[in-house]
């Protein structure tokens, strides 16, 4: 798959992380010491992964290249790791499609906390909901999500990207708050970072990282 050849570059492109690296902060003072968090789409474990297994909190990296989760492995070996599509979490194809019960419905209510910056834009926008649903499942009551997400009212469209064509979506973020609460997330606070991808010829784009909390 296209991340498997992209691997570190992916860095490069986005060196600034000021915003997600907040979002972890913001976990950080949330969650007690030892409290399980889910990161989807870890890719290279750069930041988020490294920076709450260092904060002391118990990591489990999920993506789908071997590629990222390789350099992942490496970045961060006190973390557990899956290959597994995001869209099968919580569905028993996690245990019989990628040797991953916990999870799918054997793990629901045992993560504290969730991440997943920049991994739902692969989706199509009717899936996205789905796999936010799925992310919930697998939440204690009242537990967290750190997303991240780009502002645009985009549906699987190609982008050419390192030298692949990636198919990416987006909201416009009153879209995107909508898409949350139906998904049974509260968004508590959010940012928007206008955002310039390096050494790409991407146009800039508006960068969104909202804390979410589950909700009855």
């Amino acid at each position: 798959m296209a991340f498997d050849s992209i691997g570190t570059r992916y860095g490069e492109v986005f060196p600034a992380k000021s915003g997600q690296l907040a979002c972890g902060e913001w976990l950080l003072d949330e969650l007690e010491p030892g409290a399980r968090v889910l990161d989807i789409g870890c890719g290279t474990g750069e930041p988020t992964l490294r920076q709450l297994a260092d904060g002391g909190l118990a990591m489990t990296g999920i993506d789908l290249s071997d590629g990222m989760l390789r350099l992942a492995r490496q970045a961060v070996p006190q973390a557990a790791f899956h290959r597994i599509d995001m869209y099968d979490l919580a569905t028993e194809r996690a245990g019989r499609a990628w040797a991953a019960p916990e999870l799918g419905p054997a793990g629901a209510g045992a993560f504290a906390a969730a991440t997943a910056f920049f991994s739902l834009i692969l989706l199509p926008q009717d899936e996205i909901p789905v796999v936010l649903g799925r992310i919930r499942e697998l939440l204690r009551p009242g537990g967290l999500l750190a997303l991240g997400m780009v502002e645009a009212d985009l549906d699987h469209a190609p982008i050419p990207f390192l030298g692949h064509e990636l198919r990416i979506s987006g909201y416009l973020r009153e879209d995107l708050a909508q898409a949350l609460a139906a998904a049974g997330f509260a968004v508590e606070s959010g940012s928007g970072h206008p955002y310039a991808p390096a050494s790409t010829t991407l146009p800039p784009e508006e960068q969104l990282f909202l804390r979410c909390r589950r909700v009855s």
